[in-house]
Formats: C-alpha cells, sequence, structure tokens
C-alpha cells in the first residue's frame, strides 16, 4: 500500500462514526478528491528518520493533518464563494459543508491532542483565521494569504511526522517544508508531484542541525 492510499484510508477510519450518513459521505467525498500530499509528508518525514516507526500511531498523525487541512480549505472555498446567495438549493448544500468543515477540523485536533503538535495545530487555525480577515483589505495579497494555509499546514506535517519518532523539528526544516508549499497556485498537486525526491535527503540534513537551502534547490 502506497502512503497516499494509506494516509486517505487512516482519514476515512477516523470519520466512520459521523453521523448522519449524508454528513458521512460529503465527508467522504472531500477526501477521495483530496490531494494527500500533507499527510504523506508526515509519513515521509517519520520514516525518514526512523524506517521502524510504528505505522498505525504515525498513520493517526497523518490522517489528523490531512483533516484540519481539508477542514481549513473547505471554508477557504465558502468563505471566498459565499454560495448562500445563489438560491435554496446552493444555501443547503453550504449550510452542509460548514458542518463538515467543522467535523473535518474538529475530528484533525482530537486525532492531534495527545501528541507534540497539538499547540502547533491549533496556532494552524487561528493564524488561517487571521490571514482571512487580513485578506478583506483593499490592498490584501490574497495569493499569499490563502497559501500561508498549505505552508502553515506543511510545516506541521513536518513536525507531526518528526516528533512521532523523538525528533524536534528544526527551524530550518520548518521553513523548507513551508516554502515546498509556496511552490504552487491553486489546488494542491498529488505527492508524486508536489514532493520532490530529494524531500528525504533535506529532511536528514536539517535533522543534523545544516543550514536549509531553497525549497527550489535540486
Amino acid at each position: 500500500m502506497d502512503d497516499a492510499v494509506r494516509a486517505r484510508r487512516a482519514a476515512v477510519d477516523a470519520l466512520a462514526d459521523i453521523e448522519p450518513e449524508r454528513l458521512r459521505e460529503v465527508l467522504r467525498d472531500r477526501l477521495a478528491d483530496a490531494s494527500m500530499t500533507p499527510s504523506v509528508l508526515t509519513l515521509l518525514s517519520a520514516r525518514t528518520l526512523d524506517s521502524a516507526v510504528e505505522t498505525a500511531p504515525l498513520a493517526e498523525r497523518a490522517a489528523g493533518v490531512q483533516l484540519i487541512y481539508e477542514g481549513l480549505r473547505l471554508t477557504r472555498v465558502l468563505a471566498h464563494d459565499e454560495p448562500w446567495t445563489d438560491g435554496d438549493s446552493d444555501a443547503e448544500r453550504a449550510d452542509l459543508d460548514i458542518l463538515a468543515a467543522d467535523v473535518l477540523v474538529s475530528r484533525g485536533f482530537y486525532l492531534l491532542a495527545r501528541t507534540e503538535t497539538a499547540e502547533r495545530a491549533v496556532e494552524v487555525v487561528r493564524a488561517f483565521g487571521r490571514d482571512q480577515t487580513r485578506r478583506r483589505a483593499d490592498d490584501a495579497d490574497t495569493a499569499t494569504l490563502d497559501r500561508n494555509l498549505e505552508a502553515d499546514v506543511f510545516a506541521l506535517a513536518a513536525a507531526a511526522g518528526t516528533t512521532a519518532v523523538g525528533v524536534a523539528p528544526s527551524e530550518d526544516l520548518l521553513e523548507y517544508a513551508a516554502g515546498l508549499a509556496r511552490e504552487f497556485e491553486g489546488e494542491l498537486p498529488p505527492p508524486e508531484a508536489a514532493l520532490p525526491e530529494t524531500v528525504s535527503e533535506r529532511i536528514l540534513a536539517f535533522a543534523d542541525g545544516d543550514a536549509a537551502p531553497s525549497a527550489a534547490d535540486p
């Protein structure tokens, strides 16, 4: 089973008890179409430093990161599109999506609550709220403010992975992970396109305290 499949399954399993069924279907649909790059980065960050790391708890961490991202990403879409203005049917779906976003984030928090990255996860949500507020200004750099979410989530993913094997993430590693997210515009590509082949080498280098290169370096 490859990492993307493993991460998606862990995220879906974390939502298996959600009721009603219609809401659970919305959640599953979101995950079915999602780029699993944040959760795969979590898995990769841990296994690069310890190939014998226990799979099940690591997959839970990866799912937690992914669920928080999916919930905030959905919130961002709803905040920008404002579907409540387009008629009753769109408003009904938007109400369900808002609930789905809340469930995704809260379940992600639950999975990370007893990990070393619990406070960092909370700060990701707080930063997202601040950025979306600043986005309303007439002179706001909306593209950068929006992409901050992916940058913060990638840093969270790296931290969730390294701390799973007892390694505190260096600032260099966190900056590198955030920089990877800023290489893209619009929707995140799948992991094989978003994560360069050298990402494991970079994680090892930063764990040894080496200076961080640019995320664009080969």
